[in-house]
């Protein structure tokens, strides 16, 4: 069984270790099998390709590599600040996501 991911497409992110730490992006996409998320302009890698239809000269193209999650936290939707994430039942009785500093619910 999988463990239930606290980041999705779309949210804006913080890294906090490694290389890029300090940084924010947002989730372009998340690899749940593998719990890891590609960010916007994190984690920059230079890939080799020869001549396609995509790339006509080929040559070495720079672009994002996936980082673990645990090495994320998702910024306070109301503060701007890194902040875990909590799951509560909202009053229509649907699961939702909420940030536990201001205990306000991420959209």
């Amino acid at each position: 069984m999988q463990k239930k991911l606290k980041i999705r497409k779309g949210d804006i992110v913080r890294v906090m270790r490694g290389e890029y730490k300090g940084t924010q992006g947002k989730v372009l996409k998340v690899y749940i099998t593998d719990n890891k998320a590609l960010v916007e302009g994190v984690n920059i890698i230079s890939k080799h390709t020869k001549p396609n239809a995509k790339y006509p000269d080929g040559g070495i193209i720079k672009k994002e590599a996936p980082v673990h999650v645990s090495n994320l936290m998702l910024l306070d939707p109301s503060k701007g600040t890194p902040t875990r994430v909590g799951r509560r039942l909202n009053e229509n009785s649907k699961l939702v996501r909420y940030a536990k500093k201001s205990k306000e619910e991420i959209k």
